[in-house]
């Protein structure tokens, strides 16, 4: 009895050991992933910015500058190349006589997430595209109002010897994100 005790165990510890040694199989399998190169950007809500100087009542006073617009939201999703970051500049179709356009971009705020751009100092438009956001890497900021960089844009006179009376003047601002 002891004997095929002894002999049952053996069995028993020897299917123990090929169960045990089946179960720390493993396999693998490859997976082919593509991930786009993605650049997407966005001025949110839609619509015109309407902006006027107010006359002065006293003779020998400046005009008044119009309040800031601060309506508008900067969208954007990229997905950079290996190493690669992105910027976004900012330029007008045409110069106003006397007349400067500035632009300045929070730091962006609201849903989204990865590498969002980082702002720099407010700029002058020009014809010409100018930086105003670098850094971009794989980012999204989210979409519409209060997501991504809010913008605020102004006019200030910068020569009233160029002022001009001009009614209902239509500039259009070129936003392009550009990079790798």
């Amino acid at each position: 009895m002891k004997r095929g005790l002894n002999l049952f165990l053996i069995i028993c510890s020897q299917f123990i050991m090929i169960f045990y040694g089946l179960a720390q199989t493993s396999g693998s399998k490859n997976i082919s992933i593509t991930l786009p190169t993605v650049v997407l950007l966005d001025v949110e809500p839609a619509g015109t910015i309407s902006m006027s100087f107010t006359a002065p009542t006293e003779a020998g006073l400046p005009l008044t500058n119009p309040t800031p617009n601060t309506t508008k939201w900067l969208n954007y999703t990229s997905a950079v190349t290996t190493g690669g970051s992105r910027t976004i500049s900012a330029k007008v179709s045409e110069l106003i006589p006397g007349v400067d356009i500035k632009l300045k971009a929070s730091a962006a705020s609201g849903a989204g997430g990865g590498t969002r751009g980082t702002p720099g100092a407010e700029i002058i438009l020009t014809t010409s595209s100018t930086v105003f956001i670098s850094g971009v890497g794989g980012a999204f900021t989210g979409t519409g109002a209060n997501n991504g960089h809010q913008l605020t844009i102004s006019l200030v006179p910068n020569n009233y010897a160029n002022l001009m009376s001009q009614t209902n003047k239509q500039i259009q601002i070129t936003y392009t994100i550009s990079g790798t």
